[in-house]
């Protein structure tokens, strides 16, 4: 006889648990404690099972002769109803184990190593801060290409047009780790293109000198009163087209005068690639002044303030402006004006990005490109260094006024 409320309602617990019978295998459990559950028994591969169909009255008579037909509909097509939702289950406990947040974190473990400590934090904070709060418990096969567009278009709507282009790109490196380790077959930042969902903004980039500019510059820094080490730290970067956080570390035991070459190590390199830096004349003779003053020390450079430590990322900037480059020149900029100058002098330009280190971030590419060119960026740094000297004659008859 099917069942009714009334009937379910009244029944009384026993000290075993009791079934009550819909028929079609389904039936009601009721255990000694009153709490009461559907089952559905079947048979599959000549064996017997249960299925559980949920708690009454959470579960009303008819949704659960809905479930039976339900399960009897998968079983006449040689389906497996209590196996289908393991299945089932396993699918939302890997869902829930592979968010958004757990993904990001076992992808920026993966790449740390790539990273300065710096850089760590920086990424890090993004994620905590910009992406965690918006998408970090959603599983990441859930995640949409509008998810990822209305998180990065909030960004800059705030007015962090940068940090938004800055976290677009790093979920993109996310997800194509998640389809390397094939935990997604499809990757949402893929159909977005930078350029149709954020808004045109000018380029803003580091203000550098030409070569006209050149023989002012010179003047007015011989003329500079500041700190030695800084006028020292100015005149290299000039002459060797480092970046700036490469030279304000550089340490005695990495110079080699006899070979005339300074090996600047991986750890100190944007790209954790070791750069030999070949040394004209010109730049050994501005670091053989610095001699006097810290060749005492570990560093060639250290800062006038803190002598154990090299100068602060602020110096050569202020510096600049103080001789009145603000805004129209960085110490960064050093590196544009070698390069435009090389190669408007025909230089080849492999050996200027070498010397730039611009490593090839193509890790099959870069990993046949071990060249270092040696001979050639020596030949390359000293014609430089005298070009540097031609334009520092040039002006000895310019008439300076005082910044």
């Amino acid at each position: 006889m099917p069942l009714t409320d009334p009937s379910i309602r009244t029944v009384k617990p026993a000290s075993k648990p009791l079934r009550m019978f819909d028929g079609g295998g389904l039936y009601l459990e009721v255990a000694p404690s009153g709490g009461k559950w559907w089952r559905l028994k079947f048979r599959f591969d000549g064996k017997e099972k249960r299925l559980s169909l949920g708690t009454y009255p959470e579960i009303s008579i008819k949704e659960a002769r809905k479930r039976r037909e339900e399960a009897r509909e998968l079983l006449a097509k040689g389906k497996d109803p209590s196996a289908l939702r393991k299945a089932a289950q396993q699918a939302r406990k890997v869902a829930t184990a592979n968010t958004v947040e757990a993904l990001s974190r076992a992808w920026f473990e993966h790449r740390a190593e790539a990273w300065v400590d710096r850089t760590r934090t920086i990424i890090l904070a993004s994620l905590e801060n910009d992406v965690f709060p918006v998408l970090g418990s959603v599983p990441i096969a859930d995640v949409t290409p509008a998810d990822i567009r209305n998180l990065v278009q909030g960004i800059e709507a705030r007015g962090a047009a940068e940090t938004a282009g800055r976290v677009f790109q790093r979920l993109r490196s996310i997800f194509r780790y998640a389809i390397a380790h094939d935990m997604i077959k499809t990757d949402p930042t893929y159909p977005l293109k930078p350029a149709e969902i954020f808004k045109p903004r000018k380029v803003k980039h580091r203000g550098a000198l030409s070569e006209r500019d050149v023989p002012i510059f010179l003047q007015r820094l011989a003329a500079y009163e500041g700190d030695p080490t800084t006028s020292a730290a100015l005149t290299l970067l000039m002459l060797t087209a480092l970046r700036p956080g490469d030279l304000r570390g550089a340490r005695w035991d990495e110079i080699d005068i006899d070979r005339e070459l300074w090996r600047v190590p991986a750890a100190r390199m944007k790209m954790k690639t070791e750069h030999t830096v070949p040394l004209s004349k010109q730049a050994l003779a501005v670091i053989e002044s610095m001699r006097p003053i810290s060749g005492h020390g570990a560093l060639v450079l250290p800062s006038p303030f803190y002598p154990g430590k090299p100068l602060s990322d602020g110096t050569l900037n202020s510096a600049l402006a103080r001789m009145g480059y603000k805004g129209l020149a960085t110490a960064h900029g050093f590196r544009t004006l070698f390069s435009t100058c090389a190669n408007e002098a025909n230089w080849n330009s492999d050996h200027i990005e070498k010397q730039l280190a611009h490593e090839d971030r193509d890790d099959v590419r870069g990993s046949y490109n071990r060249a270092q060119w040696i001979e050639e960026r020596t030949n390359l740094m000293q014609w430089w260094a005298d070009r540097v000297d031609q334009l520092r004659k040039g002006a000895d008859v310019i008439p300076f006024k005082a910044a």
